[in-house]
């Protein structure tokens, strides 16, 4: 008999069902494999299944018991890529208590298993009839987020022994799924008037308060291989690679010590999340890049998995590494205005299902982002700062060079300087930013911005890469390079504050339109160009006080357009909402800049904000003000897990730690700036340049431990403006 954990065990427990109805629905996630089903783990169509590589191969995983469907009880998730639903078979009458209680402990990754568990609470054997009903519509990913799957009578459907065996063909690919048990069932495909469903079944007999356990295994085919199965039927779950991997990745992340409750979780759900969402390369079984989130971004983002990677160094920094080589590899080589590819590009997202027509640009991999190429070459000097090995960082150089040669020529077309975007054709993205709904960039008025546009924050990504180019120049005593790379950022800041403040406002244009008018919404954007650091330091008042503003921030963070602006809406994706991963960027701008106490605030509405979504942060979170709503109120779509949302705790702790390393020339700056609830706070396993680093903030001070040989610990806040200064050939800031 199998012990179900202890409560005090279960790690991100839902909240049970009181009612006994089948609300809300359950994800679980692990690499490119995610499933979604209702509260009872039942599958049935609609926006449900079992997806693999943006393909759904389980669209129908229902139980039946004595003929009838489960009554849930709760569901909990002691992993993200586990969950368990607890339900009872109803009443045989309405008078007697049902005794059949129904445990299906279900696990994700490269397929399925589930482990369903019948006991018997009553006094007299029970004879059970279970029945498991399957069908797969291997629907593309876009089908099914869209509600428009195609029905496709092509479908194979066959018994093979006692298994279930469905496949598609489209031109010369291929998808199947196996779906076998043990003990081994009755396999059948019945035909109703609407469709045929394959259907496994067993005749149990269960005596009083004994149980029995029914193991199923669903395995995916492409294009005729087996993808090995992540869990196998008869081994301990526990030896599984999800669960030794995740046991790995835990031993190596960041443990934090701390009397605050809420961060405390907060950091664990995150990293657990970070953990489940890295995808492996075949290729290269020790290169990880994250996917974007789940259910529907299970996939590679060049703007995501950039900004977690950097959100997350001091967690790993070979995620940051991992990510900068794969989408190396798949830099742009030539021009297609269809997948909007362009020399030097890094993309903006990879798909792998069959279904491909369907989605951006119609191709596997689509490159209409305008931040991806100049955030790629700002990790690649920040991974530099980090202190990893610098044989494969300068491996990298050449990349970084053709993506400054995109931002120069395609990335300005016009020549004026500024990066700019507008899409090649109409199945491209309409705004190439973080932002990319279609409404999401207006001005005061409401009024669309007219393409081409250059938005605030990617001038300041552009600032902040001509900078590391410039500091990797310096590195190998190339000062004619050095300076050439400085004077362009020196010019790019100067003209950009000219030409986005708004001086009668004491904000920053959120871009400029196709006539260069200022954008004149105030929006969330110009947080980022306090991180860059491309802001005026005389300016940065006023714009932290906006940003801290009643109209921008909610109490528990900031709102990604101003509740004062027309196009308003705190219920929209992008145009009034709160992003966790917006705000720790946000905070950590604040904080170069000297705002300890804005940084601070945005850091504890968010934290408390965490409570609110069992520990973790979602994606997006609803706009409006804490004063009307003691909680925050969820946006339906958001993702959950989500990459940039996992990795956002652990970049407002380094905020918060003030924790700013430059290796290469023998420097950490650390001066914590922690709120007093935190306090006292303990942070182990912190990764630079090799070394694990310690770091200890109580009442009375702050003591750092580990640093590498050779580093210097500054026990002070980065002057804010630091980076915009070319180090001397001798070293220094």
């Amino acid at each position: 008999m199998t012990e179900l954990p202890a409560l005090e065990e279960i790690e991100g427990a839902e909240v049970p069902l009181t009612d006994g109805a089948a609300a809300g629905m359950v994800t679980l996630v692990e690499g490119v494999t995610f499933c979604i089903c209702g509260r009872s783990g039942d599958i049935h169509g609609a926006q449900q299944g079992l997806f693999f590589r943006d393909t759904r191969f389980i669209s129908r995983f229902e139980l039946i018991v004595d003929g009838q469907h489960v009554e849930p009880l709760a569901t909990y998730r002691p992993w993200p890529y586990a969950g368990t639903f607890i339900a009872r078979r109803p009443p045989r009458s309405a008078n007697v208590d049902s005794t059949l209680l129904v445990i299906r402990r279900r696990y994700v990754g490269n397929g399925m298993r589930e482990d369903v568990t019948i006991r018997n609470l009553g006094r007299e054997t029970a004879g059970v009839l279970l029945n498991l009903e399957v069908d797969s519509d291997f629907a593309g990913l876009f089908e099914v987020k869209e509600g428009t799957v195609r029905v496709r009578e092509s479908i194979q459907r066959e018994v093979r022994g006692n298994a279930l065996w469905l496949g598609f063909r489209r031109g010369g690919e291929t998808r199947a799924v196996v779906v076998t048990a043990d003990p081994p069932g009755t396999a059948l495909f019945g035909t109703t008037a609407s469709a045929t469903t394959g259907s496994i079944g067993w005749q149990l007999v269960v005596h009083p308060h004994q149980e029995t356990t029914v193991s199923i295994q669903v395995t995916v085919e492409v294009d005729g291989v087996e993808v090995p199965p992540r869990y196998r039927l008869g081994e301990p779950v526990e030896a599984s690679q999800p669960a030794t991997k995740l046991a790995a990745w835990r031993s190596v992340t960041p443990s934090v010590q701390t009397p605050d409750e809420r961060l405390a979780t907060l950091l664990k759900k995150s990293a657990e999340d970070l953990g489940v969402l890295r995808i492996f390369d075949p290729d290269h079984p020790d290169r990880a890049i994250v996917a974007a989130g789940a259910p529907w971004f299970m996939a590679i983002f060049g703007r995501d998995s950039l900004i977690t990677s950097w959100m997350v160094l001091p967690l790993d920094p070979s995620l940051a590494l991992g990510t900068l080589q794969t989408l190396a590899e798949l830099q742009g080589k030539k021009v297609d205005p269809l997948s909007e590819e362009e020399p030097g590009r890094i993309l903006h997202e990879v798909r792998s299902a069959m279904d491909v027509d369907l989605a951006l640009g119609g191709s596997n991999i689509y490159y209409g982002s305008v931040d991806a190429t100049p955030l790629f070459v700002m990790l690649l000097g920040e991974l530099r700062r980090w202190g990893l090995a610098r044989q494969d960082v300068d491996a990298l150089l050449p990349y970084a060079d053709r993506a400054l040669e995109w931002i120069t020529t395609y990335g300005d077309k016009d020549g004026d300087g500024f990066v700019e975007y507008q899409r090649a054709t109409d199945r491209g993205l309409v705004n190439q930013g973080w932002k990319d709904s279609a409404d999401s960039i207006t001005f005061a008025s409401g009024i669309p911005a007219r393409p081409p546009i250059a938005l605030a924050e990617v001038q300041g990504y552009v600032y902040a890469a001509y900078l590391a180019r410039s500091h990797f120049a310096r590195e190998l005593g190339q000062r004619d390079v050095a300076e050439h790379w400085a004077a362009k950022a020196m010019e790019l800041k100067r003209r950009f504050n000219e030409e986005f403040w708004i001086s009668d406002r004491g904000y920053y244009a959120i871009a400029l339109d196709a006539d260069k008018k200022p954008v004149d919404a105030l929006a969330s954007n110009m947080g980022h160009c306090l991180w860059t650091g491309i802001i005026d330091e005389e300016k940065a008042p006023s714009v932290a006080a906006h940003l801290l503003g009643p109209d921008m921030f909610t109490g528990f963070g900031v709102r990604t357009l101003a509740s004062s602006m027309a196009a308003y809406n705190p219920m929209s994706y992008h145009n009034g909402s709160v992003w966790p991963h917006d705000n720790a960027i946000v905070a950590a701008g604040l904080m170069r800049y000297g705002f300890v106490a804005e940084a601070q605030r945005i850091a504890l509405g968010l934290i408390d904000a965490s409570a609110a979504f069992g520990g973790r942060l979602p994606e997006l979170f609803c706009g409006f003000d804490r004063s009307e709503f003691a909680v925050p109120i969820p946006y339906p779509a958001s993702c959950s897990p989500q990459a940039w949302a996992a990795a956002a705790p652990f970049y407002l702790l380094r905020t918060l730690l003030r924790f700013d390393p430059w290796v290469p020339f023998g420097q950490v700056w650390c001066a914590p700036a922690v709120p007093s609830r935190m306090v006292p706070l303990r942070v182990e396993r912190l990764h630079v340049a090799g070394s694990t680093v310690s770091v200890d903030v109580t009442a009375d001070g702050a003591t750092v431990t580990g640093l590498p040989d050779g580093v210097e610990l500054i026990v002070q806040a980065r002057p804010p403006l630091t980076a915009s200064s070319v180090p001397p050939l001798d070293g220094g800031a």
